[in-house]
């Protein structure tokens, strides 16, 4: 199988998107780890596990990054890290991102919308870790250039279309 992508929205309750090199959603999850020591652990387990991954896009910072940069350069795994901000402002409609409220209200749409595109699973409950990892795995594989363009059908609900 082809590299694929892992995107991770950081924290103890943490949301994960793996996207194939199709620019596809594959799988997508939430896990609360609870603790920093059981968070570093998880991010090794979740890089062996996913063992295509060849791109790692990391949102958030600071020590609960490390685990997983550490982890995916031991890998040679590439890692892209950026904040909620860069995606938001260019996959969410600047109306949409007035409070943190609003745009995670906005991420759970476009999720879907993506979840739809991709036929992957539709969730029974979708938490907003999980809605933002999904959002930051597109911004990720649009900017890799896995996708030659903006699938038609996600024009409408894509800021970066218009």
């Amino acid at each position: 199988m082809s590299a694929s992508l892992l995107a991770v929205d950081l924290g103890l309750k943490t949301g994960l998107a793996l996207y194939g090199n199709d620019g596809r959603l594959v799988w997508y999850r939430s896990r609360n780890y609870g603790s920093r020591g059981r968070l570093r652990k998880a991010a090794a387990s979740v890089l062996r596990e996913t063992e295509t991954v060849g791109v790692l896009a990391l949102e958030g910072g600071g020590d609960l990054a490390v685990p997983w940069i550490t982890e995916a350069e031991r890998r040679g795994i590439t890692v892209l890290q950026l904040s909620a901000e860069t995606w938001r402002k260019e996959l969410l409609l600047a109306r949409n991102q007035r409070s943190g409220s609003d745009a995670k209200k906005h991420a759970d749409t476009l999720a879907r919308h993506l979840i739809a595109w991709s036929n992957a699973k539709r969730p029974t409950s979708l938490r907003h870790d999980a809605a933002e990892a999904i959002c930051v795995g597109f911004w990720a594989v649009w900017h890799l250039q896995w996708l030659p363009e903006i699938p038609p059908e996600l024009r409408p609900h894509l800021s970066r279309a218009k």
